[in-house]
């Protein structure tokens, strides 16, 4: 279940400014990557600083399914993810990385998830 077909930064078919602010994913070999577009739309902010949170592969459906809210983020090896007052999510890694997303970013991200286009590709 670990053969993946597109690799890059993608987001989801749902967002509907431009990609400007976003969830974005990459499927990075046994990892995927999260990180938020509007970060490298701060000319100050240093793209090699930019956070990212990773996940293991095999951990990347339960992932799906809690950000989706249809499963739990108290399993091992996700990150947790926290729904703020308007609707946004905020996504903190272990490690102390921390992702904040608007209610429109993380709505676009969940209906892609529902779509289907962020599942793995079986091999």
């Amino acid at each position: 279940m670990t053969t993946i077909l597109r690799h890059g930064w993608r987001k989801s078919s749902y967002s509907n400014n431009g990609g400007a602010s976003c969830v974005e994913i990459n499927f990075a070999g046994e990892t995927i990557l999260l990180r938020d577009s509007k970060y490298l739309r701060d000319p100050s902010n240093d793209p090699a600083a930019q956070p990212i949170i990773a996940i293991e592969v095999h951990s990347w459906p339960v992932f799906l399914a809690a950000a989706a809210g249809s499963g739990s983020d108290s399993a091992g090896g996700i990150p947790s993810i926290e729904r703020t007052q308007d609707g946004g999510a905020v996504v903190r890694a272990a490690d102390g990385a921390t992702l904040v997303y608007t209610s429109a970013e993380w709505d676009a991200f969940v209906a892609g998830i529902r779509a289907g286009e962020f599942c793995l590709i079986a091999a």
